[in-house]
């Protein structure tokens, strides 16, 4: 379970199988603090080995999502002891959490920021919401930009974004397959759609969507042979499970499988 912490920038709760996480920090445009990496890290720790949590959103308050790193914070290097995750790690260790985590944007998610909807499986999009790296009007370079953003497109259009600092808006981002759905109205639209997704997502075995997953993850930068080899082993051992027993015993029964996640 998650360690007990002050939160100060964010909350967190788990119900029904479901974690959520709300950035909370809309004074300052949701921008990323130390304090803020601690309890978003904290909490993925929890999903990630939580086996009550099956799926997470993240949100958050204000009308931007997060402005990416807080470039005014003052940190003290003799308290930085190493627990708290860089920026870029806390978006690396976002992907190893083999859970599905929906991020719910309701305007700009921007530098760095761009990292949570990057590492996330379904991305959802209000009509004022965006994806972008706007750091170079600024005589700044990125890192998320470069190594996740050039990824998740093809190179002349991930350029054409980043090399004028210009904004993702969510027609574009839909078509470039950057975004699941465009969501008509405000905040409570968007997190009943996040909702409906969650819904549709746990109506599923949790293990074998896990499962799945891990190996879509697992197998990005593998060549073909061991692509199939590591997936194979993950649904081998899926097919073990108890869910994997009900699903089939539900089938040949003609009713809904309840499932255990186990």
């Amino acid at each position: 379970m998650a360690l007990i912490i002050n939160r100060e920038q964010t909350s967190y709760e788990v119900e029904d199988h479901i974690a959520r996480i709300t950035l909370k920090r809309p004074e300052k445009a949701n921008a990323l603090t130390r304090q803020m990496r601690k309890e978003i890290q904290n909490a993925l720790f929890d999903i990630k080995t939580n086996p009550d949590i099956w799926l997470a959103i993240i949100d958050a308050e204000g009308k931007i999502f997060c402005a990416g790193k807080d470039l005014l914070e003052q940190v003290d290097p003799d308290t930085d002891d190493g627990t708290v995750h860089s920026n870029d790690e806390l978006f690396v260790y976002m992907r190893t959490v083999y859970k599905p985590i929906i991020v719910a944007l309701q305007g700009a998610c921007m530098a760095q920021g761009a990292g949570f909807a990057l590492s996330s499986d379904i991305v959802l999009m209000t009509e004022n919401a965006s994806i972008g790296w706007p750091q170079v009007k600024r005589g700044i370079s990125s890192v998320s930009g470069p190594t996740q953003g050039a990824h998740a497109m093809v190179w002349p259009t991930a350029m054409g974004y980043l090399l004028r600092g210009k904004q993702i808006l969510p027609e574009e981002a839909w078509r470039l397959g950057l975004c699941n759905e465009i969501v008509k109205g405000g905040k409570d639209e968007l997190m009943e759609t996040a909702e409906r997704w969650a819904g549709e997502i746990l109506a599923n075995a949790p293990l074998a969507v896990q499962g799945l997953k891990e190996a879509a993850r697992r197998c990005l930068e593998l060549p073909l042979e061991a692509r199939l080899r590591l997936a194979r082993q993950i649904a081998d051992r899926v097919l073990e499970s108890e869910d994997s027993k009900e699903g089939i015993l539900a089938f040949r029964e003609k009713r809904d499988p309840v499932w255990r996640g186990e």
